[in-house]
């Protein structure tokens, strides 16, 4: 992020996908939408790393390029930073279930830099935010389909 102006940055946001063991796919249409958004400029790809956590909850740090070697991963972990550190790797994993495998992902919210740098000076000071997450979204929309086709 260094080559990033400062005064334009945008808020820095992870995302943890957690699959079960043997059933992770991080190709295809995951690998594709992120190339989207990153095309776009709507997100800036910051770090990015595979957990493995095993059964007994030991947990093991892949790179992108010993998951996919010749593919597109390994494309994106050319121009990834180590933003990441052992201590953050254990705070992350710590919302895995055991068993299980994870993509972890850190980026920048570049679509938002403008909005912030403006609110800056116009004198404004950020004093929360806050994520719906998508889960949470998609039961409500079912609860709410439920209900209409009820009758309700």
């Amino acid at each position: 992020m260094t080559d990033t102006d400062p005064t334009v940055v945008g808020p820095i946001d992870f995302i943890i996908v957690e699959f079960p063991a043997g059933e992770s796919n991080f190709n295809g249409e995951m690998i594709d939408e992120l190339g989207e958004l990153m095309d776009a400029n709507t997100i800036r790809l910051i770090d990015a790393i595979i957990l493995v956590k095993d059964a007994a909850g030991v947990v093991e740090a892949l790179e992108l390029s010993e998951v996919d070697a010749d593919g597109p991963l390994a494309e994106l972990e050319s121009e990834l930073r180590d933003f990441l550190g052992e201590d953050d790797l254990g705070n992350l994993s710590a919302a895995m279930d055991p068993g299980t495998v994870a993509g972890v992902l850190v980026y920048e919210n570049v679509w938002a830099g403008p909005f912030a740098a403006a609110a800056r000076r116009a004198g404004g000071t950020l004093v929360a935010d806050g994520r719906i997450h998508t889960q949470d979204l998609a039961a409500a929309i079912d609860a709410e389909r439920e209900l209409e086709n009820l009758g309700a």
